[in-house]
């Protein structure tokens, strides 16, 4: 199956920037998750940092049209947290909004169909 996404620079660097910021508020539900919500603590820290570290390699990636396919399903797991931290359920929505609002502005700010 092949992706036929355009790429362009402005969307790389907007989505860039709510991976960077999710991969701070994901990290930091770990002590959350362990401290105020009695997860154990193998669970919250490989969720929390897995999911992190999965938001810094995929915005690696974002040069290739598949790192927009996984920064979706990012956005998925992220409201997932939820059911360890549910202000995340919350948080989730908030970022994957913003993830397909810098898709979609910046393809239209920079004249791309």
């Amino acid at each position: 199956m092949r992706v036929n996404i355009t790429v362009t620079p402005g969307m790389r660097r907007l989505c860039a920037s709510v991976l960077g910021m999710e991969a701070i508020v994901l990290a930091l539900i770990t002590p959350v998750a362990i401290m105020v919500n009695d997860v154990p603590p193998a669970l919250a820290v490989t969720v929390g940092v897995g999911l992190a570290l999965a938001c810094v390699v995929v915005t690696g990636l974002l040069k290739r049209p598949f790192a927009y396919i996984a920064g979706s399903v990012l956005q998925v797991l992220a409201i997932a947290t939820g059911f360890l931290v549910p202000m995340m359920f919350f948080l989730g929505v908030i970022f994957g909004a913003l993830w397909v609002t810098a898709i979609f502005v910046a393809r239209r700010v920079e004249g791309v169909t």
